[in-house]
């Protein structure tokens, strides 16, 4: 059910708990951002800061959808932001930059980190026979960093081979996007629950994937302090339906 939808005719927005729809034909580019917080409790208030940057703004219609994930551990925000294509969101950001007070999240969070954004676009996906009768409850996404389009359709290719052959239990899809400057993986790994990603972890349903990246060359594991990224769902803003 959605959770608040704008009075005003020209700012209508639809907000959620849903995941977005990755793999809508019109996104063109993704950015996508993980925040580290100072602490648990404000987790759910940076993620409603930037929910609400977007809500009570004009937005252009290149600006497709605005979706945040709350961490595991409490102590990151994940937010993915689908538009239509670069020029028009770069665009947009130097206007916004010139006209917009863009320092507002670190005020109300301090101490809250926020090292950039990755460009991707979505390469493939891999589904489950689940996906049409399950809706996803957890997202894991394993980064890896690669040395150029080539190892990042190569390493793809062949996670997907292996999650076609093994179909892992709970896996609803996985959609691998590939970063626009060619030097990384994101899989966007979305699980029916946190339970079932445990099982196939606890499994070791990841070692013939380790497996395979020793094999190619330009693709390692992307270091990360607390482990593979687990996030729940938290809101989604789609500003233009999916066609």
């Amino acid at each position: 059910m959605p959770l608040s939808v704008q009075e005003e005719p020209t700012m209508v927005a639809l907000i959620t708990r849903a995941f977005p729809d990755v793999r809508r034909a019109d996104a063109g580019t993704i950015l996508v951002s993980s925040w580290t917080l100072p602490a648990p409790g404000v987790q759910k208030q940076a993620a409603d800061l930037a929910i609400e940057k977007w809500e009570h703004q004009e937005r252009p219609d290149a600006m497709l959808s605005f979706t945040t994930f709350l961490s595991e551990n409490g102590r990151e925000v994940l937010n993915y932001a689908q538009w239509t294509d670069d020029d028009s969101q770069r665009e947009w950001t130097r206007a916004a930059r010139r006209s917009h007070d863009i320092g507002g999240v670190e005020r109300m969070v301090l101490g809250i980190e926020r090292p950039g954004e990755v460009r991707y676009s979505l390469h493939r996906s891999y589904t489950s026979e689940e996906e049409a009768d399950s809706a996803p409850g957890a997202l894991v996404t394993p980064t890896f960093e690669t040395e150029g389009p080539d190892s990042q359709r190569a390493f793809i290719d062949g996670v997907i081979a292996i999650l076609e052959r093994t179909r892992p239990p709970g896996l609803l899809a996985a959609h691998f996007h590939m970063s626009k400057d060619g030097h990384g993986v994101l899989n966007h790994a979305e699980w029916r629950d946190m339970s079932a990603w445990r099982r196939f972890a606890e499994s070791g349903g990841t070692v013939e994937m380790g497996m395979l990246i020793e094999g190619l060359e330009g693709v390692a594991p992307a270091p990360t302090q607390l482990g593979v990224p687990r996030y729940l769902p938290y809101k989604s803003l789609v500003n233009v339906e999916a066609p």
